[in-house]
């Protein structure tokens, strides 16, 4: 699927600042083609982005309403789907990532077939896949991959990519979950692909291309991840990863929603990433670490950081606070 940009991001009447966490991460990484905001009453979130009206934005030339706000149970109400039907009036495809789909709220498809627009349920990819060769393709991959679900593998690799793109290199972004697709406008949401198909449809994401060229690939889950690990590896294997970077977030004391489960030794957690991704590249590195220090103070993130690469060898940055130079620089 391909967005089409400016952006007018909808925020609904999300009740607080994470409730729009979608929208926010596509903000803050292409500004550039988000023009302005669309908030209801009682919307307590804000991206920063200028206030218009449909009529406002439409004028000014936005092409797709983004639905980048989540509301419990992720259902789009009868509020928002008057604007939504009405965004289309006036010109406005729509694209949300939201897991029910557009065409199934009442009045949105017809509105859509009326007025000829386009809907996009990223979450739901419309390609059939074929399954994966694991066969030996040109071109050269780096996958992050985590200790856990939502440690900033996505931000981890959208930072990659624009240091590698700065520095001149043939780089680009693969999107494979729905903020990665309102970020790059393209992409598969690969935890929507039936299981059999992960690995093709990851294949055919980054398929075989110039020898110097990367694709940074965005990472789901994680293998450690009792829930989602069917996708991490189903993403290890069809990328082909040439290069892995590890993503940590240091405070969690067990796996995001399963307190059963400890977050796992960071060098065992690379070995097991390796010992996977070696059976469609058997040549794999892991480059470095990338440690999401957010909840510590600079004094803290800098010891960890310190600390963490003299006992694995290994670079160890934090995109935000430190940026990816010297995982660029490890690439193979």
């Amino acid at each position: 699927m391909r967005l089409n940009p400016p952006y007018l991001m909808f925020l609904g009447d999300a009740p607080d600042q994470l409730a729009a966490k979608t929208a926010q991460g596509v903000v803050d990484w292409r500004a550039d083609i988000c023009m302005a905001q669309l908030r209801l009453t009682g919307c307590n979130a804000d991206l920063g982005l200028p206030d218009m009206s449909l009529e406002e934005a439409a004028e000014k030339g936005a092409k797709t309403l983004i639905v980048g706000v989540a509301n419990r149970g992720g259902k789009i109400s009868p509020q928002w789907a008057a604007v939504l039907i009405k965004a289309m009036e006036l010109g406005f495809d729509i694209a949300s990532g939201l897991h029910n789909r557009l065409r199934d709220v009442p009045g949105v498809a017809e509105a859509a077939a009326t007025h000829g627009r386009q809907l996009f349920d990223v979450r739901h990819p419309t390609e059939s896949f074929s399954v994966a060769r694991g066969s030996k393709r040109p071109g050269k991959r780096l996958l992050p991959v985590g200790t856990d679900c939502s440690v900033g593998k996505m931000y981890t690799a959208l930072a990659l990519t624009k240091e590698m793109q700065g520095r001149g290199m043939k780089a680009s972004f693969r999107a494979t979950g729905q903020t990665g697709i309102f970020i790059a406008g393209e992409g598969v949401s690969v935890d929507a692909v039936v299981a059999d198909f992960i690995s093709g449809a990851t294949e055919s994401l980054c398929p075989a291309n110039d020898a110097d060229h990367w694709d940074v690939v965005e990472g789901q889950g994680s293998l450690f991840h009792a829930s989602f690990a069917g996708v991490t590896i189903g993403l290890i294997h069809g990328a082909q990863p040439d290069a892995i970077v590890l993503c940590h977030e240091p405070t969690r004391t067990h796996m995001r929603g399963l307190p059963d489960f400890p977050i796992p030794d960071l060098r065992h957690c690379i070995e097991t990433h390796l010992n996977a991704a070696r059976l469609t590249n058997p040549e794999v590195k892991c480059v470095g670490i990338a440690i999401n220090t957010k909840a510590l103070s600079e004094d803290e993130a800098n010891r960890l950081l310190a600390k963490t690469e003299a006992e694995l060898g290994l670079p160890t940055v934090d995109p935000v606070r430190t940026g990816v130079g010297r995982l660029v620089d490890a690439l193979p």
